[in-house]
């Protein structure tokens, strides 16, 4: 398992914004599909399991994209 995290580290440190925007729309293309195939009895349920799944993953990565976007560019000045 560790040898599997270590390349996931190095693919993204290799990676740029596409590739990680391409990883993001296959998983979404998955998640889809795979929300399809789930019988409609058991929708409500699988939509009452991945709906808080979505917002404690979600929330802490807009607050790391919050707290990039307060603080200045390496290289650049503030300029207000």
């Amino acid at each position: 398992m560790k040898k599997l995290l270590n390349l996931a580290d190095r693919y993204l440190q290799q990676s740029d914004w596409k590739t990680i925007a391409l990883l993001k729309t296959c998983l979404l293309a998955l998640g889809i599909t795979l929300g399809a195939l789930v019988p409609s009895k058991y929708k409500k349920t699988a939509v009452a399991a991945a709906l808080p799944l979505f917002f404690v993953t979600y929330l802490p990565l807009m607050a790391k994209l919050l707290r990039l976007a307060m603080e200045p560019a390496e290289g650049e000045e503030d300029t207000l």
